[in-house]
């Protein structure tokens, strides 16, 4: 490996390491979706706890955890949940069947 391309090597692995401790990075942008309020939704769409778990396929504690943020949704229930945000009464039905 030629210098100039190990500077840039070594360059990139700052910038990471920069960007995990949460410091900003030229030329880096970065975007966060706020986590759902999964009690909130649960509640508008008038379902349990079993229930919801039910509909997204997961136990009921972790809806009990997403609920007490001692964990948090990601891939397929989170997009689940933004939809039950949207329109909760409808996605209850829509995952019913």
């Amino acid at each position: 490996m030629n210098e100039k391309d190990f500077a840039s090597l070594m360059q990139s692995v700052k910038e990471m390491t920069a960007h995990m401790r949460g410091e900003e990075v030229p030329g880096l942008k970065v975007t966060t979706i706020p986590d759902p309020d999964v009690h909130a939704i649960r509640e508008a769409a008038a379902v349990t706890q079993k229930e919801l778990a039910a509909l997204l396929g997961v136990s009921r504690r972790t809806v009990e955890n997403w609920e007490q943020r001692r964990t948090r949704p990601t891939g397929p229930a989170r997009a689940l949940l933004r939809i039950f945000q949207h329109d909760p009464r409808a996605a209850v039905k829509a995952l019913q069947g």
